[in-house]
């Protein structure tokens, strides 16, 4: 029905957009003219109806009288009572003709006054604005209104307003990583989200450090989270002790002897590149095969200038060279079970093995070879000095007897003068 209705009167207004403007007048003359006589026919309506009723409380009265003085027989009764039925039967198809016609005039009069409705309507509704020009307003207002929120709030105490924790330190503090971030406390909270890459870079500037992430968390707090780069050596230097990290980074201050690990690496040397290249071999390493390792040194040779020599935990010593140690030191598993005593594996060039006993004659007699040398060139060294004296003499002695002569030259020419 709605919809029905909603069809009618869009069927309406185009009929009424249609007609020319005389004929709406003419219109809306038929339609005063057709009120005036719908009020007309209601009051003539109102006024029948009260007639009506008056004239059928009279007849019951003088029916009553009637009954009262006369009593009639009771044919005549009946033909009074049909009377009466059919005439009450005739009022009835009157009233209901009547309250027909009221309905239908009602009807036409709301049609007429939604019509006028509408066209009230149509005449004080005003001409809606352009979307573009919405838009446009839109364009400038928001921004304006987001620029004066933001500059509200960074005028506020609540845009420097920080609350910074760090998780994950276990060799630094807490403080040295919130310095190495270069966070202010007048920094803007704004700043921090917007350049967290940076300020997580200059967290990474602490040597400590291997990765830093900066997190934030409604309204005002930020953690940040490190990951500290491993102890995986310590360089030994009389009775001090040096952490190298898992990056090659040798550790300026020492550690004390109570906060030493039960079992570590030592490591004898303290060349940066040497430590660098050290930790990159042993990071490809497997971890039982490093955790067999207690210290290394440096072992050059003639033909190998890098050659480390690594003493294990069950005494066995490993002649390898540093820059291929990642490569042939995983060889020692292999030949250790063949070993029955401790015994040095030379992978200097190929792999092959001998017992320490045999390490210590050939350690003797290059031991002896070397005080035979040293012997013989400090012999050469002292008869080559005592030579360069003995020419020194002569040369002395040359010297004198030649100023001598030109002593005794002057002399017989000045007495021939």
């Amino acid at each position: 029905m709605s919809k029905d209705k909603k069809n009618e009167g869009k069927e309406i207004l185009e009929e009424l957009k249609e007609l020319s403007e005389w004929q709406k007048r003419n219109q809306e003359y038929l339609k005063k003219k057709a009120e005036e006589e719908a009020a007309l026919a209601e009051e003539k309506e109102k006024e029948r109806q009260a007639r009506m009723a008056s004239k059928s409380e009279e007849s019951d009265e003088t029916e009553d009288q009637e009954s009262e003085s006369d009593p009639k027989d009771p044919e005549s009764a009946k033909e009074e009572s049909e009377e009466k039925v059919e005439d009450s039967e005739e009022v009835k198809k009157e009233v209901s003709k009547e309250k027909s016609k009221s309905k239908k005039t009602e009807k036409e009069d709301k049609r007429d006054k939604k019509i006028e409705k509408k066209l009230v309507k149509k005449k004080s509704a005003k001409p809606k604005i352009p979307v573009i020009h919405i838009l446009r307003a839109f364009t400038i207002l928001f921004p304006s209104l987001l620029l004066l929120i933001v500059s509200a709030y960074l005028l506020s105490p609540y845009a420097t307003m920080k609350d910074i924790r760090v998780e994950g330190t276990v060799q630094t503090t807490d403080d040295d990583i919130r310095q190495a971030s270069g966070i202010q406390d007048s920094d803007y909270t704004i700043n921090l989200l917007l350049d967290k890459a940076k300020y997580e870079e200059q967290i990474k500037s602490n040597y400590w450090v291997e990765s830093a992430q900066l997190v934030y968390q409604f309204p005002t707090k930020f953690t940040i989270k490190v990951k500290e780069y491993d102890i995986v050596a310590y360089y030994i230097s009389g009775e001090n002790h040096y952490p190298i990290l898992s990056s090659g980074q040798l550790e300026t201050s020492s550690v004390s002897l109570v906060s030493l690990p039960e079992t570590y690496l030592s490591v004898l040397f303290n060349d940066s590149e040497q430590i660098k290249t050290f930790t990159s071999e042993l990071a490809q390493i497997s971890p039982e095969l490093k955790a067999a390792i207690q210290k290394v040194e440096l072992a050059p040779s003639k033909v190998t200038s890098d050659l480390i020599r690594l003493t294990m935990n069950d005494s066995d010593e490993v002649l390898v060279p540093l820059s291929e140690m990642s490569k042939k030191l995983p060889y020692y598993s292999k030949i250790k079970p063949q070993l029955s005593e401790p015994s040095v594996i030379d992978m200097e060039a190929g792999i092959y093995s001998y017992t320490v006993a045999d390490k210590l004659i050939m350690e003797a007699e290059e031991k002896a070879k070397q005080e035979a040398k040293e012997a013989e060139k400090k012999q050469k060294e002292e008869e080559k000095k005592r030579l360069e004296e003995q020419q020194n003499k002569l040369e002395e002695e040359r010297k004198k007897l030649e100023e001598e002569g030109n002593r005794n030259q002057t002399s017989q020419r000045s007495s021939r003068r």
